[in-house]
């Protein structure tokens, strides 16, 4: 179909009788083909759409994307790696390289990103973590620290086992490669990359790879992204789209089988363009004096024997100055409660956290601001008290 301008597919999929409401776009689960479907904001890490998003599937091949910036990281680029007979084992998709050829660590990214090569993947584990298995305890570990409880790696290349992930967790793991990765535009550079070549280290083999992400072709501002496909998880895909501000990240698992190889495409033109569509960015920080509080037993200078002290609250910076950008539909609407106690007790640090001012949507914590003692307030004591008895009395 080629590239599609964004603003001609919505007025295309007005036409054809998509739903519109006062909100944009609607899309509801029967039109998607994926059994399980995440839509998220990679600004936030927010789920924007979800489609059983939290079921626990096989990723196939996306699951490369791990295997990828953990190289990154933890490897070196111009690293030699020596192809081990378990690697040269590994069936097609593959580069069918021999046994004690050598390769760059670096061109081995590219015949695992673009190719999706599975040889190239053992490679590339054996030589970061030691062994197949000492990579896999890395996947894991880092999927720990991304906070995606609901994924499991066995391989690097994700071939069928007892490997599992869920949408919102592989949305997770790319929203990781693009947006906090300290590798991340090594990441990009690599998969928006259209075709590559290199040689083996010993010149006597040369290697071709080209970029099977589609999608790149497909939507104005394709940014990155990882096909896959085995018989056990079907067409899987993971990918993301920045346009006019706006990151958007779409992951897909069970999403046809053959003959339905267009069906990832499909679903995911439809996600990101309703995401479009029906978000945009608002400033919902709210602008407004924190006011004061009363401090019990306290005293401060000017304070009388008879006068409950306070002291101001504040952010700790020009509240003017600051601001909460949010990715949200025209009808979700944020609530703030400010979490503070009804008075203090003296002694008071300036600059001690009081409480917090908290942004919801619905029941999901947003943003959390910290609220702070603007002043000073020391503890009324004996001597105290006794001067300023002696200043009513004198006066």
């Amino acid at each position: 179909m080629g590239k599609i301008k964004l603003g001609l597919l919505l007025l295309l999929m007005t036409l054809v009788g998509t739903p519109m409401t006062g909100y944009g776009m609607q899309l509801s689960e029967s039109e998607l083909y994926a059994r399980s479907a995440c839509l998220m904001d990679a600004d936030s890490g927010r789920v924007l759409y979800s489609k059983n998003s939290e079921q626990k599937l096989p990723m196939a091949s996306t699951t490369k994307i791990m295997t990828c910036i953990l190289a990154l990281e933890d490897g070196r680029m111009d690293d030699l790696v020596t192809v081990s007979a378990y690697a040269a084992s590994q069936p097609k998709v593959h580069m069918g390289a021999k046994t004690g050829e050598q390769f760059y660590l670096q061109d081995l990214l590219y015949a695992l990103m673009l190719n999706s090569d599975n040889d190239a993947a053992v490679m590339i584990a054996e030589q970061v973590g030691g062994s197949v298995e000492g990579f896999a305890e890395k996947m894991n570990l880092k999927a720990r620290e991304l906070g995606c409880d609901d994924t499991y790696f066995i391989t690097p290349n994700g071939l069928d086992g007892i490997h599992s992930t869920t949408a919102k967790d592989l949305a997770r793991i790319l929203r990781y490669c693009i947006m906090e990765s300290p590798k991340k535009a090594e990441f990009l550079a690599i998969t928006q990359m259209p075709a590559y070549t290199f040689w083996n280290y010993s010149k006597t083999q040369i290697y071709q790879c080209t970029n099977h992400n589609a999608f790149l072709g497909m939507m104005d501002g394709a940014l990155t992204g990882k096909t896959g496909f085995t018989g056990n998880a079907g067409y899987c895909y993971v990918g993301a789209l920045q346009w006019e501000g706006k990151t958007l990240i779409v992951s897909l698992l069970a999403c046809g089988w053959p003959n339905n190889r267009g069906y990832k495409w499909e679903d995911t033109r439809k996600l990101m363009t309703y995401g479009l569509a029906n978000y945009e960015y608002r400033d919902v920080f709210e602008q407004k004096d924190l006011g004061r509080i009363a401090v019990l037993n306290g005293r401060q200078q000017g304070t009388t024997i008879d006068e409950v002290a306070t002291t101001s609250l504040e952010y700790g910076s020009d509240v003017e100055q600051m601001h909460l950008s949010l990715l949200l539909r025209k009808d979700e609407q944020i609530t703030v409660h400010y979490q503070l106690p009804p008075q203090l007790e003296a002694p008071v640090r300036k600059g001690q956290q009081i409480g917090v001012a908290q942004y919801f949507l619905g029941k999901e914590l947003l943003q959390e601001y910290p609220i702070y003692a603007g002043e000073q307030v020391d503890v009324r004591d004996y001597y105290w008290c006794l001067e300023q008895i002696g200043a009513a009395y004198c006066a």
